[in-house]
């Protein structure tokens, strides 16, 4: 027996297949299939392959979790909209003839779309979760924890923006919300969008922008937008915000405040936005800091989890790990709205089918290898279908090859295994290349992945080497926490003032030039032989050669475009982009040995412009 959690119509969408013993078999975002970023439309590939997974292992799903109560939101909607009438009509009719149209018939629609992949679904077997307590199920279930106090961080779901909670073995129990409007998540977003990024997905862009800045306007926002009380609780000053009245999510309040409107994303970040940035993350920081530390007092607990859109801001994870009290704080990888279809499907099977909780003690979310795989043999076939010269080689010498290629320069494209779930690539679907060359995140960031030149790129370092380069004791598989760079590698630069603004980019702050951020941050991933034995090889021999244990690692796609999911998407990428060459499986494929362009073989990737 098993239960597929589904996330789905607002952003994210996600499917889950989970035992009913709480094993996590399969989970997969839609936007990997349809290729559009974020996709929120119902996830039907992702469903379909949740289902095909259950059949090809000869389990019967008997359930199905649909991870909010989407009559809850219908009426946050027309509750806010008559507590600012008339203000907010041009937001409230469209929203409205939405619902009407499809949300309303929620249930319907969706048993609709599921009988297209299982015919014999009944009605009673399509359930409903709550928005947070699925966000907290996810958090605390695959944990390695048995019991953690748990804090979901977020935009809003029905109506909770911010709620913590206690786990204890099987059972999930709330400790206190704060509801819409006031939102951590829908602060930061605000900010998003004044500095020139787009709401639910530039969000990381604006924490990667902050170091630039100086939080000179923290004080402006404490005294003006926000009053965050010593035990952690907020309270917004809603004249500044439209996104609960209008189509915008700012007001003329919030312009007027600090004397510029918001940024057009085509012009140059200035140094005003770049302190934006600066300024709005510390108020976040100095927010989840206050919540964490209450709530490590009332709690009594040692351990923390974290999810919501909000723990995906790895920075202030890192100062909630260094500054609240718990001793270990795990984070669910896909901390947002797709997480929340394995979160769903847990709080299910633990609420109803009464089944004790199997802990893994690292955890359960298998390194987060959840999706799609592809052999060997259809990696061929492919290849040879559009007589692509390649060289297939053993796990050992592919290894050896793939190693001499990045100690030359070169940079990877690496497709391997069952794909990433959440918004990390995790070695797996990633583009690798080493961080001690001076032009490597200029090269990656102008020339492979089509996006801002100030933004970093991750290390993924040797798991028993994390300690003497980033000072950490615990492993951080998953990307999602923020460490400063061990001084000893730091190079001393600070007479060189030649450089301003984003160009700081260029400034050269370590031996590790290509992951070290201008705060000489990284956002960390630490690689075991456990988790990825293929890649941990690589890892090694690379460290033999050069004697670095760590490699730059992002996401195999180029900006606009969701992570790779098929050989053909790899593909795609690699002729698109200055990637040199290309591993899918045990099979070498190198550009320059390319008889003629295999780019006439694909469609361009999105937002890729002449």
């Amino acid at each position: 027996m098993a239960v597929i959690g589904i996330s789905c119509f607002y952003h994210d969408s996600a499917a889950a297949l989970i035992a009913d013993d709480g094993e996590i078999i399969a989970a997969v975002q839609e936007e990997r299939f349809s290729r559009k970023k974020n996709d929120s439309r119902f996830p039907f590939c992702s469903v379909d392959y949740c289902y095909k997974v259950a059949k090809d292992n000869n389990i019967e799903v008997n359930a199905y979790v649909y991870y909010e109560k989407p009559i809850r939101v219908f009426m946050r909607l027309l509750e806010t909209y008559f507590n600012t009438a008339p203000r907010g009509i041009s937001s409230f009719l469209p929203a409205m003839q939405s619902w009407i149209k499809e949300k309303i018939f929620i249930k319907d629609n969706i048993i609709s779309e599921l009988k297209l992949i299982d015919e014999n679904i009944r009605e009673e077997q399509l359930y409903f979760s709550e928005h947070h307590l699925s966000h907290a199920a996810a958090a605390f279930y695959p944990s390695p924890f048995e019991d953690a106090a748990i804090l979901c961080m977020d935009a809003v779901g029905e109506w909770v923006t911010t709620s913590a909670w206690v786990g204890r073995k099987e059972i999930i129990e709330p400790l206190w919300e704060i509801n819409f409007p006031d939102s951590l998540g829908m602060i930061y977003s605000a900010f998003t969008y004044y500095c020139g990024f787009k709401v639910n997905s530039g969000e990381y862009k604006l924490m990667g922008l902050a170091p630039y800045g100086n939080p000179i306007y923290k004080d402006l926002i404490l005294k003006n937008l926000i009053e965050i009380r010593e035990d952690g609780s907020f309270k917004l000053c809603m004249k500044y915000f439209k996104y609960h009245r209008g189509l915008r999510m700012i007001s003329s309040a919030f312009i007027k405040l600090f004397g510029k409107p918001p940024r057009n994303p085509k012009e140059e970040i200035t140094q005003f936005y770049m302190d934006m940035a600066s300024s709005i993350q510390e108020v976040l920081e100095m927010a989840v800091i206050r919540i964490a530390k209450n709530l490590k007092q009332i709690s009594g607990k040692e351990n923390l989890c974290l999810a919501g859109g909000v723990a995906l801001n790895c920075v202030a994870n890192g100062k909630i790990l260094d500054q609240s009290g718990f001793k270990k704080v795990w984070v669910q990888p896909a901390a947002g709205d797709a997480g929340s279809a394995v979160g769903s499907a847990l709080s299910y099977i633990y609420k109803h089918t009464k089944k004790k909780r199997k802990i893994d003690k690292n955890d359960s979310m298998k390194s987060s290898y959840l999706g799609p795989e592809f052999s060997n043999n259809i990696i061929q076939n492919y290849l040879d279908k559009l007589k692509i010269s390649y060289h297939k080689l053993g796990d050992s010498d592919l290894t050896q090859k793939v190693s001499d290629y990045l100690v030359e320069g070169n940079i990877i494209g690496w497709f391997q295994g069952r794909m990433e779930y959440g918004p990390r690539a995790l070695c797996n679907r990633s583009i690798i290349g080493d961080p001690r060359i001076k032009e490597m995140q200029k090269k990656m960031n102008l020339k492979i992945k089509f996006r801002e030149s100030f933004r970093p790129f991750a290390p993924v370092i040797l798991e028993e080497d994390k300690e003497e380069y980033f000072g950490i004791k615990n492993e951080s598989p998953y990307m999602l926490l923020t460490r400063k760079l061990n001084s000893k590698f730091l190079i001393n630069n600070k007479s060189d003032t030649k450089y301003t603004g984003t160009d700081r980019v260029n400034e050269i702050r370590s031996t590790l030039p290509a992951i070290t951020h201008i705060d000489n941050s990284c956002r960390i991933q630490t690689l075991s032989k456990e988790r990825n034995p293929l890649f941990y090889m690589l890892l090694s021999k690379f460290k033999e050669k050069t004697g670095c244990p760590v490699l730059i690692n992002t996401s195999f796609n180029v900006r606009g475009e969701p992570i790779i999911c098929t050989p053909e998407d790899a593909l795609r990428c690699f002729s698109f982009t200055n990637i040199d060459i290309l591993v899918l499986g045990n099979f070498i494929v190198i550009k320059s040995e390319l008889g003629e362009d295999i780019s006439k073989n694909f469609l361009k990737p999105y937002l890729i412009e002449d």
